[in-house]
């Protein structure tokens, strides 16, 4: 029996998961959430991250029903995200880690998502869609190591969804891709907006300028809603995400396909994918908000399989890192 504590902070979500053997104990968690028109600034959100993460512990500790004594590893995300809201985090990790006698195991935030998501819907081998508000990327796993196949070029697609709330002064509660997505359901014309796709590789930033140069003005005279506009960027975005994870399932020659991150939460996106899926004879996989969204639990998972693996991390190498890719990451706990 191995339990695993993680702790998450690399972006507006803060959250504690505990993981006995791939068995879920807790998932404790609290978002940051701005006005409407605004995103999160890192060090507000580091300041959010302090205030909340020990009554966090002590929710998951006590949902757990565990002591500090029976924690085997204390894992926490090294990278990427943003860089103050990861620095008291990995603080907490290592005080904690240190106050209990407890090894560290440093985790790639992408690659917790895909180990949750793994272990959650049981897919074996799947062809992964990343999707957040900080990382876009196709991955597929070869030799001990999750391999990208094609990724955002400019921006994620979540921060492309969240960018174009701001603009509708649409509430950032619980999130503006969630309000986007019911907003979308009511929308009924369909407006052509800029569809980049460059080999494996993705653009939001152009459409994204186009929207925001034109959603008031269409608005405005009439020529749409903005139900409609948020149809249309989900419609367009979605197709580019479904056309070049075929892609890469066509070359594995896969018949699973897993979507994780929290743009993966999204349920249009999961229906267009399905579609997808079917005509190759291939199955889908996604969960839902509970573990899409970031959470601890996925850093207990991944440094649960790390720790087995022989990964633990030494304490001058856990400093946190912005750019830390799905690729750099030793798979050393699957096969090869």
């Amino acid at each position: 029996m191995t339990i695993a504590i993680g702790f998450e902070g690399s972006a507006n979500k803060v959250g504690v998961g505990i993981i006995n053997d791939g068995v879920v104990l807790s998932n404790e968690r609290e978002t940051y959430i701005t006005p409407p028109g605004e995103g999160f600034q890192p060090r507000e959100t580091a300041r959010h991250h302090r205030a909340q993460v020990l009554g966090i512990l002590k929710r998951a500790l006590e949902k757990a029903k565990i002591s500090p004594a029976d924690i085997d590893c204390v894992c926490f995300t090294k990278g990427p995200g943003m860089a103050a809201p990861l620095t008291v985090m990995a603080v907490v990790a290592r005080t904690f880690a240190q106050l209990w006698n407890k090894p560290l195991i440093g985790v790639n935030h992408c690659v917790g998502h895909i180990e949750m998501g793994r272990l959650i819907t049981k897919a074996q081998n799947p062809t992964v869609l990343y999707v957040s508000g900080g990382n876009t990327q196709v991955i597929a796993y070869s030799r001990q190591c999750y391999r990208v196949f094609g990724e955002t070029i400019d921006i994620a697609v979540g921060n492309c969804l969240d960018r174009f709330a701001r603009v509708l002064k649409i509430p950032n509660d619980p999130s503006p891709g969630f309000n986007i997505e019911q907003l979308a359901k009511k929308g009924t014309k369909y407006i052509e907006l800029p569809y980049v796709v460059k080999g494996m590789d993705v653009s939001f930033s152009g459409l994204l300028s186009y929207i925001e140069k034109v959603a008031n003005e269409k608005i405005t005279s009439g020529e749409c809603a903005a139900e409609d506009l948020c149809f249309s960027l989900q419609e367009t975005v979605f197709a580019m995400l479904i056309e070049v994870t075929e892609r890469a399932m066509a070359h594995c020659g896969s018949e699973e396909v897993l979507i994780v991150g929290g743009v993966g939460c999204n349920l249009r996106l999961q229906e267009m994918m399905e579609i997808m899926a079917k005509e190759r004879g291939a199955k889908l996989y996604a969960t839902d908000m509970r573990f899409c969204i970031d959470n601890g639990a996925m850093i207990a998972q991944a440094g649960w399989e790390q720790f087995r693996s022989g990964g633990e991390t030494p304490l001058i190498e856990t400093s946190v890192t912005q750019r830390f890719r799905t690729d750099d990451v030793h798979v050393a706990w699957r096969d090869s």
